[in-house]
């Protein structure tokens, strides 16, 4: 707390301030200070509030050595002092003798006599009270249970007794019912009596999350993988990080070892690491360590014993060693329980888990699939592995030759040659061969610098692709090969102009930072002398590529005519040297310029005919970029099936050759968007993440989270939330995400959908949060009020469902300045009008006032938009927004004003339609309502609902009638 409380109302509301923070160290640091303030405060019933608050805060943020501490205190005020205790506080104190057994049966320390001591003083204190003892049976079988004796008698004295005001909530009674059954190997009458909690029927603050963790194997031995999964989902989002859930998160664990999802397994446990430090419950420690040491044994007998785990503070693990820390203390741990009980419960609990074989091979729990292979830490500069490998020569002088060659041919395999070199160059004591085939040193050095200039630029880092380039020319230049340092240099020429194009803003700018840079090269080629027929290939290669580029950035017909005449150029002369790879290249090239220039047929028959070439002639690796581009221009020529096909047929045949050279990720994007075209969304998601996921692995960050982000949004279209939060938590706990390094607008992108995601999923609280905080930060957004307005406006919509209007009403003040610099009428319309709605719903006449200076707000809105000559989507703003005034009225009571409103509504939409008759209908229902219902005019309200049914059947639109007609056989049943 920033200041203590200085009187009993201050006092009171940092209480409830308090009680809204998440459970964990900093909720129960400010309930020991509170409790501390509170004793000096001349209330006793002030001190008994704190005290209530200081237990739950050590109950669940997973202390329970302190909890039963504090009852104690609690239960001396109650003897001393009962009148204190309100009827509630009463209830309360009676209902926190179970919270204190658990606690008590937490800590092997405590004598197994002493915990049936304390049963006996609930047992005695419940009948002294008049108090029904079916809680005192269920502790007794909980105890039972724990212990590993008697818990069939014990289960059948609780579960044959009637329940009473202080039983367990039946969420949890199920839960304890079912895992009864489960303990006894009855899987089927376990997920029987769970159903009601599975299905969302029944829950608490601990449920369901606490029964779909158990309930994950089972639902697995059944067969349901689909449900399971999606359990595993929801019900992981309900624990994690949660210090009193902490075996719930160990059983998720476990449940991703167990169904080859081993890699989200360790994803989960780095988020989770918190938990190592912050359970200090011994038996929510061994529950949690049982379920670790599961997934690490399981990690490590797949060969992976040696990737780094998150373990406990201090030192950086590995999997293995992370298992062998972790299975010391859990044997303990096992050991200390059972000394205490006298029973082998808890070692034979803990080997059954620990000796389950893995249920399924592959069970795909997330759209991010990821394996234990992809967590393996590459080298900084390593290229990725092709699929297909050929052999590499021993000796170095022939390495260096066969790398030359096969750079000349541009064969993919060179890139395994040239990593070879840079490792053995980079090792310590390399000594240079004596041999004129390697040539000097220098020479290899600038090789392998192009070669990596190379690389950057594929991963988009232009800038340092051209500084590597010129660093190569100058070796080149110093080995006496002018013209490779041309080549060289020619390449950091278009590397800086790439980037410095990217820079530009304005079209003109971009064409002249080309045009400049092809001039460069034209100098660079035609003043250099000797140039090997690869080596002016090659520039001439580079001469044609930045005209491309020129014509997508800028496409005159000047341009696009000094293109073709550039690629004419490189084609003949390729063609007249017989290099395969740049008559390829030109015959690409060629057909890109036709289809960025507008002109999709000929770009077609051109890209048809280059592929027969491939086909028979070669170089295959262009047969994925070429089957490529020709999917784009067959998706703009609307024929998504001919691009779905020959997209497939890229992905397949780019399966042989390295990501990088195939350009595998804009296949898999590419073929989700003919998927979209096709009617096929599932399918396009699986291509979008996988796209994104070979980006990653690539370098290229920032575009695989554009992708990321798409497939997120495309999950929460689709209705799969938990996919969509899935994704999204996974992406957002990325090193360079969580770190802060990732383009603070891409990272606030990725947390808006997740917002929205939490939103839809019914987590309120989560979801309203994150708008808060996004719309903090966006307020600094000086170059984009636009989407501040946005995030500002569906944060008080949040904010009202909350019932906090005095935040929603600083956010639309928000919204609305922001808005006044960039207009966004309709969402803030929209949300203007919801969040009226939503106050006078919930305050009804109360909230009447302050939902109609929301409606004017949005009138306001609604005149500035008519006056810019704004079309909305749909309705008008104005006929929108007089709706809203009827819902709005008729919610405070004041019948009258809701429907002229109404009657002003339907005015505005006019006639039913096919585009509005579902709008129409439902306005002429809420005013039947109106008239019929509130206002008791029967037959005025019978006369409109009977002429618009017949009008909206005859549109086709029957569905729409049924509540028309069912509102009217009501009014006439009222007569």
């Amino acid at each position: 707390m920033p200041t203590a409380p200085q009187n009993t109302d201050e006092l009171y509301d940092a209480l409830q301030e308090n009680q809204q923070r998440p459970y964990g160290r900093a909720r129960t640091v400010a309930a020991e200070e509170l409790a501390e303030a509170a004793e000096r405060f001349e209330d006793p019933l002030a001190l008994v509030r704190t005290l209530f608050e200081l237990q739950e805060a050590y109950t669940y943020g997973s202390e329970p050595r302190k909890a039963p501490v504090v009852f104690a205190r609690l239960l001396t005020l109650f003897d001393e002092q009962p009148d204190v205790f309100t009827d509630r506080l009463r209830h309360l104190l009676f209902w926190r003798f179970k919270w204190v057994a658990n606690s008590l049966r937490a800590l092997p320390e405590i004598p197994l006599a002493s915990l049936r001591q304390w049963l006996t003083e609930m047992r005695d204190r419940y009948e002294k009270a008049g108090l029904g003892l079916q809680p005192y049976y269920a502790q007794t079988y909980q105890l039972a249970a724990h212990t590993g004796e008697d818990t069939a008698p014990a289960y059948e004295l609780w579960a044959a007794r009637a329940r009473t005001p202080l039983s367990d909530c039946e969420a949890c009674e199920i839960c304890e019912r079912a895992l009864h059954h489960l303990a006894a190997g009855d899987d089927a009458r376990a997920l029987n009596t769970w159903e009601p909690v599975l299905d969302g029927k029944e829950s608490c603050q601990e449920e369901p999350a606490r029964s779909l963790s158990y309930a994950l194997l089972p639902l697995l031995r059944a067969g349901d993988t689909d449900r399971a999964r999606a359990l595993h989902l929801a019900g992981y989002r309900g624990c994690r990080r949660n210090p009193s859930m902490a075996g719930e998160v160990g059983r998720h664990l476990e449940f991703c070892a167990l169904t080859g999802n081993e890699a989200r397994g360790l994803e989960l446990l780095a988020e989770n690491r918190v938990l190592f430090a912050e359970v200090d419950s011994p038996l929510g420690q061994f529950d949690f360590l049982t379920g670790v040491e599961v997934l690490l044994r399981r990690v490590e007998s797949l060969g992976h014993g040696e990737l780094p785990a998150a373990g406990y503070a201090g030192r950086a693990w590995t999997v293995a060693g992370l298992c062998a820390e972790v299975r010391d203390r859990a044997d303990d741990l096992a050991a200390r329980f059972d000394a205490r009980n006298g029973t082998t419960a808890h070692a034979d609990r803990r080997k059954a888990r620990l000796d389950r074989a893995p249920l399924l091979d592959a069970l795909e729990l997330t759209l991010r699939t990821r394996g234990l292979d992809d967590l393996v830490p590459a080298a900084p500069a390593a290229a990725p592995p092709a699929p297909r490998t050929s052999a590499v020569p021993d000796t170095v002088p022939e390495l260096i030759a066969r790398a030359r060659e096969l750079d000349e041919q541009g064969h993919p395999d060179a890139q395994l040659c040239w990593e070879r070199l840079r490792a053995l160059v980079a090792a310590p004591g390399y000594t240079h061969p004596e041999d004129p085939a390697a040539g000097p040193l220098a020479r290899l050095r600038a090789d392998l610098l192009d070669e990596e200039a190379g690389r950057a630029s594929d991963v988009d880092e232009e800038a340092k692709a051209a500084a590597l380039h010129e660093e190569a020319a100058a070796l080149y230049e110093t080995a006496g090969l002018p013209g490779d340092a041309a080549v060289a240099r020619a390449g950091a020429v278009i590397s800086a102009a790439v980037a410095d194009a990217e820079a530009a803003e304005a079209t003109e700018e971009k064409a002249a930072t080309l045009t400049a840079a092809h001039a460069g090269i034209v100098r660079l080629h035609e003043e250099t002398p000797g140039l090997t027929p690869y080596q002016e290939g090659r520039l001439l290669r580079l001469r044609a590529t930045l005209c491309g580029l020129r014509v997508q950035a800028a496409g005159s017909e000047e341009h696009v005519a000094e293109a073709f005449a550039e690629v004419e150029l490189l084609h003949t002369f390729a063609t007249r040297h017989d290099l395969a790879v740049q008559i390829s290249g030109a015959a690409l090239l060629r057909a890109g310029t036709h289809a960025v220039s507008g002109d999709l047929p000929t770009a077609l028959t051109e890209l048809d005919v280059l592929l027969d070439r491939l086909r028979q002639h070669g170089p295959a690796w262009h047969l994925p970029r070429t089957l490529g581009l020709r999917g784009r221009v067959q998706l703009g020529l609307q024929d998504a099936q001919a691009a779905h096909t020959g997209l497939s047929e890229a992905v397949r045949l780019a399966a042989e050759w390295p990501a990088v050279v195939a350009d595998t990720p804009s296949l898999h994007a590419d073929l989700a968007e003919a998927c979209m075209h096709l009617g096929r969304p599932d399918e396009a998601l699986r291509h979008l993440t996988r796209s994104a996921e070979l980006d990653l692995r690539r370098g290229k960050r920032t575009g695989a989270f554009c992708t990321y982000s798409n497939a997120a949004q495309l999950s929460l279209e689709l209705g799969r939330v938990e996919d969509s939060i899935a994704l999204l938590d996974s992406v957002l706990a990325e090193p360079d995400v969580a770190a802060g390094e990732l383009d603070d607008r891409l990272a606030a992108q990725l947390r808006l959908i997740r917002a929205r995601a939490l939103h839809a999923g019914e987590d309120l609280k989560a979801a309203t949060a994150e708008f808060v905080a996004l719309a903090a930060e966006s307020a600094d957004w000086d170059d984009d009020p636009g989407s501040h307005a946005m995030i500002a406006a569906e944060t008080a919509v949040l904010l009202g469902e909350a019932g906090d209007f005095d935040r929603a009403g600083e956010a639309v003040g928000q919204a609305l300045a922001a808005h006044a610099r960039a207009p966004r009428y309709e969402q803030l319309s929209n949300a203007l009008r919801e969040l009226a709605r939503l106050q006078a719903e919930q305050q009804g006449a109360d909230g009447l006032p302050g939902a109609l200076a929301r409606l004017a707000d949005a009138g306001r809105v609604a005149d500035e938009a008519r006056a810019a000559g704004y079309e909305p989507h749909g309705r008008t703003l104005e006929t929108a927004l007089a709706y809203e005034h009827g819902r709005v009225h008729a919610y405070a009571g004041q019948y009258e004003d809701a429907l002229t409103a109404l009657e002003k509504a339907l005015g505005g939409l006019g006639e039913p339609g096919p585009e509005n008759a579902g709008e129409w209908a439902e306005c002429v229902r809420l005013a039947g309502v109106v008239e019929g219902i509130y206002l008791e005019r029967t037959a005025p309200a019978l006369t409109r609902l009977d002429a618009a049914v017949p009008r909206l059947a005859a549109l086709g639109h029957a569905e729409a009638t049924e509540p028309l007609a069912a509102l009217a056989a009501r009014l006439r049943d009222g007569q």
